[in-house]
């Protein structure tokens, strides 16, 4: 079935939002959004317990550009709407730090400060309606990237049958952002999830509790720098070390 788009009768056109300021003119930061890093090996495993065969795999890092409009497909008319909401509640347009679009998707890096609020206008605005918090998820760049720590939001418009990824950065030393669980229920056990892999704390969370590791376990698994650890397993009357003490192949 065709995609349904809102009903725009009597809304103001892209140039008109330009000259009255509510349309989202130069949305990027004095320093775009690092997303990336380079790649030594297929699991960042140096000097010893790479069995993967991936050991001699370089890839440079890649950060998708700040996105230009037009931004193409149905994007430019969401940013229009967003944007003009925004404006409508009050919020500053610099709440959207940065737009990319990548692969055909579009990502809103967002204030962190304005979250909460952002996420209630792309749910309850009728040319938006993002009604479902599908996934959120953490990424962590490692020690190298500048606030390496990112929490992920996937929100999907079933009015509109259109999804969006919201970003937030985070210093590893102040991991600390809202939690969306009041304007979407469905965050409640995927950021405790994200705090329980990565640290990342999401103050407000009605029960912010680890979910998958133990209560008292000391750091957190998905973070580049927590080490890798393991422990031996016997196989076929072989006993196998744990990665961290497997040699390393060239």
């Amino acid at each position: 079935m065709p995609e349904q788009k809102p009903e725009t009768g009597g809304e103001q056109s892209s140039a008109e939002r330009a000259e009255t300021g509510l349309e989202p003119q130069g949305v990027r930061p004095a320093e775009p959004v690092v997303a990336g890093r380079a790649r030594k090996g297929m699991f960042g495993v140096s000097d010893s317990g790479d069995t993967s065969g991936y050991g001699g795999l370089r890839l440079p890092a890649y950060t998708p550009a700040p996105a230009e409009r037009p931004y193409g497909g149905w994007f430019d008319e969401f940013a229009d709407q967003f944007f003009a909401a925004l404006s409508e509640n009050n919020l500053p347009a610099e709440t959207v730090q940065q737009i990319t679009v990548d692969r055909g998707e579009i990502t809103l890096y967002v204030d962190k400060q304005h979250l909460v609020q952002a996420c209630q206008i792309l749910r309850d605005d009728a040319g938006l309606r993002f009604e479902l918090c599908s996934s959120v998820s953490g990424v962590d760049y490692g020690p190298e990237v500048p606030q390496r720590l990112h929490s992920v939001y996937h929100l999907t418009s079933m009015t509109y049958r259109r999804r969006i990824r919201l970003e937030v950065t985070l210093d590893i030393e102040d991991p600390h952002v809202p939690s969306v669980v009041a304007v979407y229920p469905t965050a409640d056990w995927q950021e405790r999830e994200t705090y329980d892999m990565f640290g990342i704390v999401y103050d407000g969370h009605p029960a912010l509790t680890r979910i998958l590791m133990p209560d008292d376990w000391d750091g957190f698994p998905q973070r580049k720098d927590y080490p890798l650890g393991g422990i031996p397993v016997e196989y076929k009357g072989a006993e196998i070390p744990p990665p961290d003490q497997r040699r390393s192949y060239s």
